[in-house]
């Protein structure tokens, strides 16, 4: 994990802006949200690792289920997750969870982070305090 400093950290805003904004650049939310917090998720590579910008927030008034909700946006950062290649081994037939999770596990979940792409979530990020943040 990179951490990237940002004029966006510690900001607020209604997620509905967050997501007008954000949605059209790239960015998903990411499927790992809770009702207290959430990550905005831009994929910057995916191959053999995978490789992220995430800006995390976090609900200040209401719920991320609650339509208007306010949400504090924390310091973005970069994430690599190296999977395996090829069939899950460990994974059953009929198995319940393989029906619920079908993706594999991470063999590093917190990878190295090549330089390139610290210049690219840099780039992004200055991008983002743009949209978010207009002079």
């Amino acid at each position: 994990m990179v951490p990237l400093d940002s004029t966006i950290e510690d900001t607020m805003f209604s997620l509905y802006v967050l997501e007008e904004l954000l949605k059209p650049e790239g960015f998903v939310i990411g499927s790992s949200w809770d009702y207290d917090s959430g990550y905005f998720d831009y994929l910057i590579d995916n191959k053999e690792t995978y490789y992220f910008l995430r800006i995390p927030f976090y609900a200040v008034a209401g719920s991320l289920d609650y339509p208007g909700v306010t949400v504090r946006v924390d310091k973005p950062f970069l994430l690599a997750h190296e999977y395996r290649k090829g069939v899950d081994e460990t994974a059953e037939a009929g198995a319940i969870s393989g029906a619920v999770d079908q993706f594999q596990t991470p063999t590093n979940p917190d990878a190295d982070m090549p330089p390139e792409y610290i210049d690219m979530g840099k780039d992004i990020v200055k991008k983002v305090e743009g949209l978010l943040i207009p002079s």
